[in-house]
């Protein structure tokens, strides 16, 4: 299969710019065009102020090109892939596809990233050379964020033209992708929309507070905190009612969404006054104000006024499953029960014309409007046999596709079989959930296997191909005593009878650092020996993983704080999932980076540096350190030096274990283990200087009185303390580290900042 080298979109609005700004986070060159060359150049420009950040950093960046469609059509002639992504109307679609067909190169795929327009449509006044090559790729927005791209063939499609787009979707691009049938909408609107609007008319037909609805239709079944309304506001509720004009227009009479298409009175007053949600200011929900003066207000939907928000008091708010959910007989649980019986009824009801099978549809709903389950997992957690005698008794129409599961199943979607997962299929039957060989995870080990070694905090596991890994899993990979005790038995367990060694996670976070709770804890008691075990063991653990006879590769996902942001420091290579957030943030709760952080970053910034320039790399350490800094991106974190330019980057957060496993195997053959450290601080004289720089910050309020104390104590460290100018080893960089530590655990500034981190999840500025 050829490679996609390099690409075209057309279009640099929002969703264009978007998608050229993803391909080139990939490291893949993209030519973006408009009407006109200022036009595709300003969205190139804008695309490094937008928020969220559609650019991974500057230099993806500088991989984006501008033309117009006049003026710089023909520079598509050596593009592998051309995405069309202009005005949601057939007619300038087809005759832009008309003009491109004429200039690019033989064997190139065009796309549309449509939602609107069916495939058979695009394609009937084109070419078949044309339409051998076309498919649909429907982005969900913003496309860096969102995980989900739909993909429809058409009848014309070559299968290798699909297999193309899709393979470099997943791969390169990190999306994951679900084969969509070319239906109205889709899967992922055709499902999300309807139930958004089925739930916005039965909120105003009961009379329900957006606040009520939104606390039910929310965390309990699995929706995104924001719940109903919010997500309307997030969304943009012009989007949504754009979206159920598409759909009233292409769906048939007798479609079960077609009465609820049509919008609410409140629904359609909003509109007109503009009322569309965050990018308006206001929708159903509206705030002012910030900090202590925030005012946040929410709309009643009858009297259609904004009023303080109020929350909501109802039973139906604590929940901890949808199956409680739908049990709970107050109005948030009645209100609840409505919208997914309409929602899962109508995915049941639509299942077979919109998708091949029922995962495409729940991984659709869970990728592209994050759902933490989909629509059949959830029919599943409720029952289906309790769902189809709760609709039988209240007059609803039964889906054949429940009766079916109910006789011709176990009553199940999902099961566990003899070999493995199975789904429900729409003939019947039960098949395999086929599994990814470049995709697996910790969970598909633990379903073949036992774990090599294991404690509440970690479990170490035979990967296959003589490589080991260490899973973490403790709350949210909080280092703990029992992590750092995995990570002695792995250093222990490698030697000798394996290649090399992963570290990583089946979570969404690698670890969030050291367990603060702990910490404050026995700096309160005042448990000096306890600390000083501990902070020290996670020195050596690490040291003794950095130092290890074999490669030892850290899988680096989502967030990597304070000591999980050290783990990845002191790893021989890292295999980082594009969207990591890596930083040390000890200063934010009064410490210092004591589990070799403040060492790793001297050595880095000051690697292959000489003489006076050695302090210009303590000097970017000690800035990097002193202002908390957290990545926006694994690319970021390579500029912070937390990663480094040999370390790879998977973009598809499922390959990220895998991609770890082939690095260090590919490693193993011929490794050099790494030696101990030195560097030549320069001492005195730079502390001098940042110690000066300190007190002017704090004159200008520019840092608080406690900031200035952490500060000063890390510009000792950083500079070599008492033991430079001169020759200062690990080691001894180790041992100041923990010196300042525990010194900042003894002042009453350091614990406050501790506890009110604890407590509220943000920092004191004290």
């Amino acid at each position: 299969m050829s490679k996609i080298n390099k690409v075209a979109v057309l279009g640099s609005g929002t969703m264009g710019s978007g998608i050229a700004a993803q391909v080139a986070n990939a490291g893949i060159p993209v030519l973006l065009l408009d009407m006109t060359r200022e036009t595709a150049a300003s969205a190139r420009d804008a695309l490094y102020s937008r928020k969220p950040a559609p650019l991974m950093s500057a230099a993806a960046g500088e991989l984006l090109t501008t033309g117009s469609f006049d003026e710089d059509l023909a520079l598509i002639s050596d593009c592998d892939w051309i995405v069309e992504v202009i005005v949601e109307r057939l007619e300038p679609k087809q005759q832009l596809f008309q003009r491109v067909q004429a200039v690019r190169k033989p064997g190139s795929v065009v796309t549309s990233n449509t939602s609107g327009l069916l495939i058979s449509e695009i394609i009937e006044a084109m070419p078949a050379g044309f339409a051998e090559d076309f498919l649909i790729t429907h982005f969900f927005n913003p496309p860096r964020y969102m995980p989900l791209v739909e993909l429809v063939a058409g009848e014309s499609t070559q299968p290798s033209a699909y297999d193309r787009v899709k393979e470099f979707c997943e791969v390169a691009l990190g999306k994951v992708v679900v084969d969509a049938k070319d239906t109205p909408c889709f899967i992922g609107n055709r499902v999300g929309v309807y139930t958004l609007i089925a739930g916005l008319r039965a909120a105003v037909d009961m009379g329900i507070s957006i606040e009520e609805a939104d606390a039910a239709a929310g965390r309990p079944m699995g929706w995104p905190g924001t719940g109903l309304f919010g997500l309307l506001d997030l969304v943009g509720f012009d989007v949504v009612a754009d979206i159920c004009e598409n759909m009233k227009s292409q769906l048939s009479a007798e479609d079960a969404a077609r009465p609820f298409l049509d919008l609410p009175a409140v629904a359609q007053w909003m509109l007109a006054e503009g009322m569309v949600g965050r990018k308006a200011g206001k929708g159903f929900y509206r705030q002012s104000g910030s900090g202590p003066d925030k005012i946040r207000e929410s709309l009643d939907l009858a009297s259609r006024e904004y009023r303080p928000w109020q929350g909501s008091e109802l039973a139906s708010a604590r929940c901890r499953s949808v199956a409680e959910l739908v049990d709970c007989d107050d109005l948030g649980g009645r209100f609840a029960w409505e919208l997914l019986a309409n929602s899962l009824g109508y995915a049941a009801t639509v299942a077979g014309e919109i998708a091949d099978d029922v995962m495409a549809i729940d991984s659709a709903m869970r990728e592209g409007f994050s759902w933490k389950f989909g629509p059949f997992e959830l029919l599943d957690q409720i029952g289906v046999a309790k769902l189809v005698e709760r609709f039988e008794a209240e007059g609803r129409v039964v889906p054949p596709l429940l009766q079916q599961v109910l006789v011709e199943g176990d009553g199940r979607f999902y099961r566990d079989g003899s070999q493995g997962a199975e789904y429900f299929g729409l003939d019947g039957t039960y098949h395999k959930v086929e599994e990814v060989a470049d995709a697996w995870q910790v969970a598909t080990i633990s379903r073949r296997s036992r774990p090599l070694y294991e404690n509440p905090s970690a479990s170490i596991w035979d990967a296959g191909e003589g490589i080991a890994l260490l899973d973490l899993h403790s709350k949210m990979n909080a280092v703990d005593d029992q992590t750092v005790a995995a990570m002695v038995e792995a250093r222990s367990l490698v030697e000798g009878d394996y290649r090399g060694l992963v570290i990583g996670t089946d979570g969404p976070n690698i670890s969030v650092g050291a367990n603060l709770q702990t910490m404050l804890d026995a700096a309160q008691r005042k448990d000096w020996d306890f600390l000083t075990q501990f902070i020290g063991g996670f020195q050596q653990a690490l040291l003794a993983l950095k130092l290890a006879p074999v490669p030892v590769v850290v899988a680096a996902r989502g967030l990597a704080l304070g000591g999980g942001c050290e783990l990845v420091l002191h790893g021989n290579a890292v295999q980082a999932h594009a969207e990591l957030s890596a930083g040390l943030v000890e200063l934010k709760v009064g410490l210092i980076p004591a589990g070799g952080g403040t060492k790793e970053m001297v050595l880095r910034h000051t690697a292959g540096r000489q003489g006076d320039d050695i302090a210009v790399g303590v000097r970017q350490a000690f800035e990097l350190i002193a202002s908390a800094q957290v990545s926006a991106s694994a690319a970021q974190a390579r500029e912070m030096g937390v990663i480094a330019e040999t370390d790879g980057i998977t973009m598809h957060r499922m390959r990220l274990l895998a991609d770890a496993r082939a690095r260090a195997v590919a490693m193993s053959d011929n490794y050099q283990p790494m030696q101990p450290s030195s560097r030549d601080l320069p001492g005195k004289a730079l502390l001098g200087q940042l110690e000066d720089e300190i007190g002017q910050r704090l004159a200008t309020q520019k840092i608080s009185p406690h900031d200035a104390v952490v500060a000063r104590q890390l510009a000792r460290i950083v500079t070599g303390g008492d033991i430079a100018p001169g020759p200062v080893s690990e080691q001894q960089l180790f041992d100041l580290e923990l010196e300042v530590f525990l010194r900042l655990l003894g002042e009453s500034s350091s614990l406050a900042r501790m506890e009110h981190m604890l407590k509220t999840g943000k920092p004191l500025r004290n």
